[in-house]
């Protein structure tokens, strides 16, 4: 097919910091050269929770705000690492901070948004609770995703 070259032109790659996701971001970049493209880096974090003690709304207020900030500090250190890469490989670059207690949810939803034609995801190798909940989120992404999903062991 002629259009077959550039097969994958906005690979979306969700980033958390941990190898996996490193692994990752390592294939999207290498699709993404392969194909021309570029990816986008997204990094969800969870929503601020209401401290451990009844607070009042303003310091509530600040408390939100601080968790926001770093959070969003938290992504652009991810970012960063992930726009190196890219650059140094000749790979577009943009990036995504979501703030949701669903990433499959997020994924999904900025993939279709941001009009990405891959998603390229770890499989988070944990024990436990945590290896049950990750993995529960890329089999979420795999059902609902509106495009092909590479999972990356």
């Amino acid at each position: 097919a002629a259009g077959e070259a550039s097969m994958y032109e906005n690979i979306l790659v969700p980033v958390d910091g941990s190898p996996l996701a490193a692994r990752a971001v390592k294939a999207a970049i290498a699709l993404a050269a392969a194909s021309g493209g570029g990816v986008l880096a997204l990094h969800v974090y969870a929503k601020a929770g209401d401290g451990p003690f009844g607070t009042f709304e303003a310091s509530r207020e600040l408390l939100a705000e601080a968790y926001e900030q770093q959070a969003r500090a938290r992504a652009d250190e991810l970012f960063a690492a992930v726009r190196r890469q890219a650059e140094a490989a000749g790979v577009g670059f943009a990036a995504a901070a979501v703030e949701s207690d669903q990433v499959w949810r997020a994924v999904v939803a900025v993939a279709k948004r941001r009009k990405c034609d891959l998603v390229c995801m770890a499989s988070h190798g944990r024990r436990g609770l945590a290896a049950a909940l990750l993995g529960s989120q890329t089999q979420k992404v795999l059902a609902h995703a509106h495009v092909p999903v590479l999972v990356i062991r």
